[in-house]
Protein backbone atom coordinates (compact mmCIF):
# COMPACT_ATOMS: atom_id res chain seq x y z
CA UNK A 1 0.00 0.00 0.00
CA UNK A 2 1.35 3.44 -0.69
CA UNK A 3 -0.05 6.02 1.06
CA UNK A 4 -0.49 9.98 -0.15
CA UNK A 5 -1.69 12.56 2.74
CA UNK A 6 -3.40 15.23 1.07
CA UNK A 7 -3.99 18.36 2.67
CA UNK A 8 -6.12 21.07 1.68
CA UNK A 9 -4.89 25.06 2.14
CA UNK A 10 -5.78 28.31 1.43
CA UNK A 11 -3.00 31.18 2.33
CA UNK A 12 -2.66 29.93 6.27
CA UNK A 13 1.12 29.22 6.24
CA UNK A 14 1.40 29.57 9.96
CA UNK A 15 -1.37 27.02 11.04
CA UNK A 16 0.08 24.71 8.04
CA UNK A 17 3.85 25.06 9.34
CA UNK A 18 2.51 23.66 12.52
CA UNK A 19 0.54 21.00 10.69
CA UNK A 20 3.36 19.59 8.81
CA UNK A 21 5.98 19.99 11.76
CA UNK A 22 3.78 17.50 13.65
CA UNK A 23 3.99 15.02 10.93
CA UNK A 24 7.60 14.37 12.17
CA UNK A 25 6.24 12.62 14.87
CA UNK A 26 3.98 10.06 13.14
CA UNK A 27 4.76 6.11 14.21
CA UNK A 28 3.49 5.75 10.58
CA UNK A 29 6.03 7.78 7.85
CA UNK A 30 5.74 5.95 5.07
CA UNK A 31 3.65 8.52 2.84
CA UNK A 32 3.88 11.27 0.44
CA UNK A 33 2.28 14.56 1.47
CA UNK A 34 0.50 16.45 -1.37
CA UNK A 35 -0.60 20.25 -0.86
CA UNK A 36 -3.57 21.09 -2.47
CA UNK A 37 -3.88 24.75 -2.63
CA UNK A 38 -7.55 26.66 -3.78
CA UNK A 39 -5.25 29.43 -5.14
CA UNK A 40 -1.47 30.38 -6.39
CA UNK A 41 -0.40 32.42 -3.05
CA UNK A 42 2.80 33.70 -3.81
CA UNK A 43 3.50 33.37 0.06
CA UNK A 44 2.57 29.74 0.30
CA UNK A 45 4.54 28.75 -2.76
CA UNK A 46 7.90 31.06 -0.60
CA UNK A 47 6.44 28.93 2.56
CA UNK A 48 6.51 24.97 0.99
CA UNK A 49 9.65 26.02 -1.25
CA UNK A 50 11.40 26.25 1.83
CA UNK A 51 10.24 23.04 3.66
CA UNK A 52 12.47 20.56 5.16
CA UNK A 53 9.90 17.55 5.03
CA UNK A 54 10.47 13.73 5.69
CA UNK A 55 8.31 12.72 2.83
CA UNK A 56 8.45 13.67 -0.24
CA UNK A 57 6.04 16.69 -0.79
CA UNK A 58 4.42 17.72 -3.94
CA UNK A 59 2.22 21.25 -4.18
CA UNK A 60 -0.85 21.60 -6.63
CA UNK A 61 -2.14 24.97 -7.01
CA UNK A 62 -4.78 26.75 -9.62
CA UNK A 63 -6.16 30.26 -10.25
CA UNK A 64 -7.38 31.49 -6.97
CA UNK A 65 -11.22 32.20 -8.75
CA UNK A 66 -13.19 31.87 -5.46
CA UNK A 67 -14.23 28.57 -3.41
CA UNK A 68 -13.01 25.83 -5.40
CA UNK A 69 -11.82 23.44 -3.13
CA UNK A 70 -13.56 20.45 -4.92
CA UNK A 71 -11.61 21.25 -8.03
CA UNK A 72 -8.62 21.60 -6.01
CA UNK A 73 -8.60 18.19 -4.43
CA UNK A 74 -9.47 16.65 -7.83
CA UNK A 75 -6.40 17.95 -9.01
CA UNK A 76 -4.57 16.79 -5.53
CA UNK A 77 -6.23 12.91 -6.74
CA UNK A 78 -4.43 13.15 -9.98
CA UNK A 79 -0.97 14.44 -8.85
CA UNK A 80 -0.75 11.76 -6.01
CA UNK A 81 1.02 8.50 -5.93
CA UNK A 82 -0.54 6.16 -3.60
CA UNK A 83 -2.97 4.02 -4.03
CA UNK A 84 -4.89 4.98 -0.33
CA UNK A 85 -5.75 8.60 0.18
CA UNK A 86 -5.99 10.20 3.42
CA UNK A 87 -7.43 13.77 3.44
CA UNK A 88 -7.24 16.50 6.12
CA UNK A 89 -7.46 20.33 6.09
CA UNK A 90 -4.26 22.47 7.02
CA UNK A 91 -5.75 24.19 9.93
CA UNK A 92 -5.64 20.20 11.54
CA UNK A 93 -2.75 19.43 13.68
CA UNK A 94 -2.45 15.36 13.85
CA UNK A 95 -2.28 12.98 16.93
CA UNK A 96 0.79 11.21 16.75
CA UNK A 97 -0.71 7.66 15.39
CA UNK A 98 -3.33 9.28 12.88
CA UNK A 99 -1.62 8.15 9.91
CA UNK A 100 -0.99 4.86 11.75
CA UNK A 101 -4.71 4.29 12.62
CA UNK A 102 -6.18 5.35 9.32
CA UNK A 103 -3.49 2.63 7.49
CA UNK A 104 -4.95 -0.04 10.13
CA UNK A 105 -8.69 0.88 9.76
CA UNK A 106 -8.12 0.99 5.91
CA UNK A 107 -10.84 -2.16 3.92
CA UNK A 108 -11.14 -1.95 -0.26
CA UNK A 109 -15.17 -1.59 0.48
CA UNK A 110 -14.52 0.86 3.33
CA UNK A 111 -14.11 4.74 3.83
CA UNK A 112 -12.68 5.79 7.06
CA UNK A 113 -14.30 8.64 8.62
CA UNK A 114 -13.17 9.92 11.96
CA UNK A 115 -13.97 13.79 13.62
CA UNK A 116 -11.95 16.43 15.29
CA UNK A 117 -11.75 18.53 18.46
CA UNK A 118 -12.41 22.42 17.89
CA UNK A 119 -9.77 23.66 20.29
CA UNK A 120 -10.28 27.20 22.18
CA UNK A 121 -7.90 30.18 21.48
CA UNK A 122 -5.45 29.51 24.23
CA UNK A 123 -4.78 25.77 23.15
CA UNK A 124 -4.15 26.92 19.58
CA UNK A 125 -1.65 29.78 20.68
CA UNK A 126 0.16 26.87 22.80
CA UNK A 127 -0.11 24.59 19.04
CA UNK A 128 1.34 27.81 17.45
CA UNK A 129 4.27 28.51 20.23
CA UNK A 130 5.04 25.81 22.16
CA UNK A 131 5.10 23.35 19.31
CA UNK A 132 6.05 20.27 22.18
CA UNK A 133 3.11 18.00 20.26
CA UNK A 134 3.00 14.93 22.60
CA UNK A 135 2.90 17.11 25.60
CA UNK A 136 0.13 19.12 24.16
CA UNK A 137 -1.60 16.18 22.93
CA UNK A 138 -1.62 15.01 26.75
CA UNK A 139 -3.08 18.31 27.59
CA UNK A 140 -6.17 18.08 25.50
CA UNK A 141 -6.69 14.60 26.68
CA UNK A 142 -6.57 15.60 30.74
CA UNK A 143 -7.16 18.96 31.25
CA UNK A 144 -10.87 18.86 30.12
CA UNK A 145 -12.57 21.71 32.40
CA UNK A 146 -9.54 24.02 30.93
CA UNK A 147 -10.27 22.69 27.62
CA UNK A 148 -14.12 23.67 28.02
CA UNK A 149 -13.16 26.95 29.72
CA UNK A 150 -11.22 27.59 26.92
CA UNK A 151 -14.00 27.70 24.69
CA UNK A 152 -13.17 23.84 22.98
CA UNK A 153 -15.68 21.95 21.43
CA UNK A 154 -16.32 18.07 20.72
CA UNK A 155 -13.52 17.64 23.83
CA UNK A 156 -14.25 14.41 23.81
CA UNK A 157 -12.91 13.84 20.74
CA UNK A 158 -9.56 14.43 21.65
CA UNK A 159 -9.20 11.18 23.88
CA UNK A 160 -6.88 8.82 22.04
CA UNK A 161 -8.10 5.08 23.00
CA UNK A 162 -5.25 2.73 22.17
CA UNK A 163 -7.42 -0.20 20.26
CA UNK A 164 -5.16 -2.90 22.39
CA UNK A 165 -5.79 -1.22 25.63
CA UNK A 166 -8.85 -2.68 28.15
CA UNK A 167 -10.79 0.39 26.66
CA UNK A 168 -10.33 -0.41 22.72
CA UNK A 169 -13.66 -1.66 22.77
CA UNK A 170 -15.10 2.17 23.21
CA UNK A 171 -14.44 3.08 20.20
CA UNK A 172 -16.55 0.30 18.31
CA UNK A 173 -19.40 1.72 20.21
CA UNK A 174 -19.47 5.17 18.57
CA UNK A 175 -19.79 4.69 15.10
CA UNK A 176 -19.73 7.17 12.80
CA UNK A 177 -23.37 8.82 10.75
CA UNK A 178 -21.69 11.49 8.72
CA UNK A 179 -18.33 11.74 6.81
CA UNK A 180 -15.87 14.91 7.71
CA UNK A 181 -14.10 15.88 4.66
CA UNK A 182 -11.21 17.07 7.17
CA UNK A 183 -10.87 13.49 8.48
CA UNK A 184 -11.13 10.68 5.91
CA UNK A 185 -9.50 8.01 4.13
CA UNK A 186 -10.22 5.40 1.35
CA UNK A 187 -8.77 3.40 -1.87
CA UNK A 188 -8.08 5.28 -4.60
CA UNK A 189 -10.72 2.72 -6.32
CA UNK A 190 -13.23 4.45 -4.38
CA UNK A 191 -12.98 7.77 -5.20
CA UNK A 192 -12.62 7.08 -8.92
CA UNK A 193 -15.37 4.56 -8.51
CA UNK A 194 -17.92 8.10 -7.97
CA UNK A 195 -15.61 10.30 -10.09
CA UNK A 196 -14.15 12.04 -7.56
CA UNK A 197 -14.98 15.17 -5.96
CA UNK A 198 -18.12 17.32 -7.58
CA UNK A 199 -16.61 20.24 -8.72
CA UNK A 200 -20.68 21.80 -9.62
CA UNK A 201 -20.20 22.71 -5.89
CA UNK A 202 -18.70 26.55 -5.36
CA UNK A 203 -19.28 26.76 -1.58
CA UNK A 204 -17.83 25.30 1.48
CA UNK A 205 -19.61 22.08 3.17
CA UNK A 206 -21.65 19.79 2.01
CA UNK A 207 -19.99 18.96 -1.93
CA UNK A 208 -17.05 18.12 0.18
CA UNK A 209 -18.51 15.15 2.48
CA UNK A 210 -22.04 14.87 2.50
CA UNK A 211 -22.23 14.65 -1.31
CA UNK A 212 -19.76 12.48 -0.72
CA UNK A 213 -21.11 10.98 1.47
CA UNK A 214 -24.29 9.79 -0.21
CA UNK A 215 -22.58 8.86 -3.35
CA UNK A 216 -20.05 6.12 -1.75
CA UNK A 217 -22.82 4.64 -0.38
CA UNK A 218 -24.69 4.30 -3.18
CA UNK A 219 -21.80 3.30 -5.06
CA UNK A 220 -21.89 0.20 -2.06
CA UNK A 221 -19.05 1.41 -0.10
CA UNK A 222 -19.23 1.78 4.08
CA UNK A 223 -18.10 4.01 6.94
CA UNK A 224 -15.60 2.82 8.87
CA UNK A 225 -15.28 4.61 11.91
CA UNK A 226 -11.84 6.04 13.51
CA UNK A 227 -13.87 8.29 16.07
CA UNK A 228 -11.02 8.36 19.44
CA UNK A 229 -8.37 6.80 17.02
CA UNK A 230 -7.57 9.31 14.24
CA UNK A 231 -7.49 12.33 16.52
CA UNK A 232 -7.00 15.62 14.98
CA UNK A 233 -6.81 19.01 17.03
CA UNK A 234 -8.55 22.26 14.47
CA UNK A 235 -7.02 25.58 15.68
CA UNK A 236 -8.82 28.15 16.12
CA UNK A 237 -9.96 30.57 13.91
CA UNK A 238 -13.27 32.77 13.29
CA UNK A 239 -15.86 30.86 10.97
CA UNK A 240 -17.38 32.69 7.97
CA UNK A 241 -19.90 30.23 6.64
CA UNK A 242 -22.05 31.43 3.96
CA UNK A 243 -25.79 30.23 3.37
CA UNK A 244 -26.08 26.43 2.14
CA UNK A 245 -29.49 26.67 0.69
CA UNK A 246 -28.04 26.91 -2.90
CA UNK A 247 -25.57 24.35 -1.91
CA UNK A 248 -28.33 21.49 -0.48
CA UNK A 249 -30.85 21.97 -3.56
CA UNK A 250 -27.80 20.83 -5.51
CA UNK A 251 -27.38 17.74 -3.13
CA UNK A 252 -31.55 17.27 -3.31
CA UNK A 253 -31.70 17.60 -7.10
CA UNK A 254 -28.98 15.23 -7.41
CA UNK A 255 -29.48 12.54 -5.61
CA UNK A 256 -33.20 13.06 -6.89
CA UNK A 257 -31.01 12.05 -10.16
CA UNK A 258 -29.01 9.35 -8.76
CA UNK A 259 -26.26 10.65 -10.17
CA UNK A 260 -23.72 9.04 -7.67
CA UNK A 261 -21.13 9.24 -10.25
CA UNK A 262 -20.70 13.07 -10.59
CA UNK A 263 -20.40 14.49 -14.13
CA UNK A 264 -18.35 17.15 -13.14
CA UNK A 265 -15.32 15.27 -11.36
CA UNK A 266 -12.16 14.20 -11.94
CA UNK A 267 -13.13 12.92 -15.70
CA UNK A 268 -15.63 15.64 -17.51
CA UNK A 269 -18.68 13.06 -18.33
CA UNK A 270 -21.13 13.70 -20.80
CA UNK A 271 -24.52 13.76 -19.77
CA UNK A 272 -26.48 11.27 -21.44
Amino acid sequence: MKVSLIISVYKNTEALGVVLSALRYQTFTDFEIVISEDGNDSRMKEFIGSLNTLQPLIHVTQPDEGWRKNKALNNAIRSSHGNYLIFIDGDCVLHHRFMEEHKRLSQENGIVAGKRVKLGPEFTKQFLTRKDFLAMENEVATRLSKLKKDGAEFIEEGIYIDPKSLLGFVPELRPMKRLKGCNMSFYRSAIEAINGFDEDYDLPAVGEDADLQWRFERAGYKLISARNLAIQYHLYHAENWSDQAANLHALQFKMHQDQFVCLNGITKLQKS
